[in-house]
């Protein structure tokens, strides 16, 4: 008994379905002589809620010390380090510093070290790319504020050189 036209399409359908899947197809066509089959896949893309992660608050003990309790600066010293912040040498971009041309070398400069201009004092890495921050009058080297691997922001102090 031969089968109808209608199941033959219907397994052609089924054939054409299976390799649209099995070759991840988003549409498949087949055209014969008097038959034309064409499967196309949609998608329904439906709106999904983004789940709303909400930040832990700090624990108020931790972020701010009562007002009753001295610092432990005195002003001499505050002065002192508000001066050595404002000769500082400042980062002139976002990055992170090395003190060193690589890791476990001896470092650019230290404190009581003589400079002169132009002198390699630091590298600040951003984007893979090292870019040397030099002294840019020669002097001595008071205070080394940044530390090696440090992130810094721009305009923040680094090194004081008078």
């Amino acid at each position: 008994m031969p089968a109808s036209k209608k199941e033959t399409e219907a397994e052609l359908v089924r054939a054409l379905a299976t390799i649209m899947n099995d070759a991840d197809l988003g549409e498949i066509e087949v055209e014969n002589s008097d038959v034309r089959i064409r499967i196309n896949k949609t998608f329904s893309l439906q709106p999904q809620a983004m789940p709303v992660v909400a930040p832990t608050p700090a624990p108020i003990a931790a972020v701010a010390a009562p007002a009753s309790e001295p610092t432990s600066a005195s002003p001499a010293e505050a002065a002192a380090g508000n001066a050595a912040a404002a000769n500082a040498i400042k980062s002139p971009m976002v990055g992170t510093v090395y003190l060193a041309s690589e890791p476990g070398a001896k470092p650019f400069v230290q404190v009581g070290d003589k400079v002169n201009a132009g002198d390699t004092l630091l590298l600040i890495e951003a984007m893979k790319t090292f870019n040397p921050v030099s002294a840019p009058s020669a002097g001595t080297v008071k205070q080394i504020l940044a530390s090696d691997g440090q992130p810094v922001e721009f305009g923040e102090p680094l090194i004081v050189v008078e």
